[in-house]
């Protein structure tokens, strides 16, 4: 017979449904992702880390898993959601379960719960603490835990996911520094597509150690939390601003934002899946995109104390999607243009990074590069 699992929100609400993957007990915040495919990005995405991920779409696990669609190296989400689990996959790549994969992490799973219910439920009060379980520790007690503060509110989710050691992907194009902030891998993999010679370095990175990798241009990366948790990342992108290309996303996008002095705020409940409209304003054109953020950057910051421009909105609720700095070559974007929930409308991104680099290097030519990058990679090692 399956185990029990129940989830408690810090309002009392309580779901009781079938446990598989870990047993145990884990806290988060308990969000929600409506995507109709893509189960396992969601659970490989950092971006996820210190959550408990509901998702919407009601059948989970039908195709399995498969190393070749990992976004990082292993999981970060804290607890994982879904109405139906299907403990055996139909597919000929999948070479386990998702109950095979959140057991061999730890990750705690809940099944058979109105999901639909649980949706509106943070869609009308917002995100909320949660605890999922499998053990037998009565209600009261447990909502006696959802009051201690640290529960769901970790301020150190990057430098859980980032990188420790810079490392290279070499390519004979343009060299891309890209600063790890809970990077999934589908931005190396882009970026290595346009045989850049990519070098990944740890968030807390400072300015003079890109400067000594003597880069063409910087990515910002995604990652998981709140921005402003990250002040060290903002000093050293305010300090570089101009001086390289820069591209952001996601969490990268923030903190180009703030870094540009615009400030950031949380959203109600965050945009989560493969399935949210963005305008871009210069074009006209609607793009459909994949996203995983909790904050936004603030409209009315960004107007009166900055020097950014909006290129994109979002057309479901209207908040900033893109930017650009109007003298420096720097933009940013809030969604994954390397995520491809359908066509592959929004990799022209990096194409456009590309060709920002070498219109900056035509204008402002480097001196030759020095054999620096296998002196940086050994050296952090």
């Amino acid at each position: 017979m399956q185990a029990q699992a129940r989830l408690l929100l810090e309002d009392g609400t309580l779901f009781t449904g079938k446990a598989f993957g870990a047993e145990g007990e884990t806290t988060g915040e308990v969000v929600f992702n409506t995507g109709i495919t893509g189960y396992q990005e969601v659970l490989s995405d950092p971006s996820y880390c210190g959550q408990i991920v509901t998702m919407t779409y009601p059948l989970i696990g039908n195709y399995g898993i498969t190393r070749d669609d990992f976004e990082s190296i292993r999981p970060y989400v804290h607890g994982f959601v879904v109405r139906r689990h299907e403990p055996t996959p139909s597919n000929w790549r999948a070479e386990y379960s998702v109950d095979n994969l959140l057991k061999e992490y730890g990750i705690v799973g809940i099944s058979e719960i109105d999901t639909r219910m649980l949706t509106r439920r943070i869609r009308h009060h917002g995100t909320m603490k949660g605890i999922l379980t499998t053990g037998s520790k009565p209600v009261e007690e447990l909502l006696e835990m959802m009051g201690d503060t640290t529960i769901a509110e970790l301020r150190n989710q990057v430098p859980m996911t980032s990188t420790e050691h810079v490392y290279n992907s070499p390519g004979t194009a343009e060299r891309i520094v890209l600063v790890d902030y809970g990077a999934k891998t589908g931005i190396l993999r882009e970026l290595s597509k346009r045989n850049c010679d990519v070098v990944v370095v740890p968030h807390d990175v400072t300015a003079d150690e890109i400067r000594r990798l003597n880069p063409d241009g910087i990515q910002l990366s995604n990652g998981p939390g709140d921005p402003k948790d990250v002040p060290h990342a903002v000093k050293m992108i305010s300090e570089l601003l101009g001086e390289y290309p820069i591209f952001g996303i996601c969490l990268g996008h923030q903190l180009f934002a703030l870094a540009a002095g615009a400030d950031t705020e949380k959203l109600k409940f965050g945009h989560r899946g493969g399935n949210h409209p963005v305008k871009e304003l210069e074009s006209g054109r609607c793009f459909i995109t994949s996203q995983n953020h909790g904050f936004t950057v603030n409209e009315e910051s960004v107007k009166s104390t900055t020097d950014l421009e909006v290129t994109h909105i979002n057309n479901n609720d209207k908040t900033i999607e893109g930017l650009k700095h109007k003298s420096f070559p720097a933009f940013s974007v809030q969604y994954h243009p390397e995520a491809a929930p359908g066509p592959y409308d929004n990799s022209y991104l990096f194409d456009r990074f590309i060709e920002m680099i070498r219109e900056h290097k035509i204008t402002n030519p480097q001196k030759p590069r020095q054999a620096v990058l296998a002196a940086a990679v050994k050296g952090a090692q």
